[in-house]
């Protein structure tokens, strides 16, 4: 086989890898077959990528950090904290859900993969936990959230709202009372986190 015109790179492979995926499912998802799509030799492949657990991871990895590039914005902009963690994770489950939607095949090739890349899904779980956990901490020190551990705050938030965004939970998604449930637990979530009011 012919080496494509274009250099041989990472992103390449991963986006090749990702049309695989799309097209034959996870158990396509081998280096061979990546290599086959680009039109390379698997040892070309081979040099940007150790082997198909790495492939695998790096695939799921780009898939997640697609996700978090926008709510990173979302944490970065100013305002009160109880608006930005709504923004936070109202971001979290349209992005989740736009890409059920648009890409189903692809969203249940990572499902099957990412159930074999613990440690990437452990690190994603841990980034979106920070990003809640810097809202919830701005939330206290002006003084909208009570004194609470961010970090365990903003776990709790993630798993209390898991429903509406991880992709086990994709077939719910098309309930038409979905965003009432939403609403429901995001209500309890910020009876739980807002500092009470003087009575005066």
């Amino acid at each position: 086989m012919s080496h494509a015109d274009t250099p041989l790179t990472r992103e390449r492979i991963l986006v090749a890898a990702e049309d695989v995926l799309r097209r034959f499912g996870p158990a396509k998802a081998t280096v061979v077959d990546v290599a086959r799509a680009l039109g390379v030799s698997h040892a070309a492949v081979y040099r940007h990528v150790a082997n198909k657990a790495e492939l695998r991871d790096l695939v799921v990895g780009r898939w997640l950090e697609g996700i978090l590039a926008p709510l990173r914005t979302i944490t970065a902009r100013p305002g009160p904290a109880p608006q930005r963690l709504r923004r936070l994770f109202d971001a979290l489950i349209a992005v989740k859900r736009r890409r059920a939607a648009d890409d189903p095949e692809l969203l249940a090739a990572y499902r099957t993969l990412a159930a074999g890349a613990q440690s990437v899904i452990a690190a994603h779980l841990d980034d979106l936990v920070g990003l809640a956990a810097s809202v919830i901490d701005s939330g206290v020190k002006e003084g909208t959230f009570r004194k609470v551990d961010p970090v365990a705050a903003g776990r709790a938030v993630l798993f209390a709202t898991s429903r509406f965004h991880h992709p086990a939970h994709v077939a719910e998604w098309a309930d038409p009372a979905i965003d009432a449930a939403y609403n429901d637990v995001w209500q309890l979530i910020m009876d739980g986190l807002c500092a009470a009011k003087d009575s005066g």
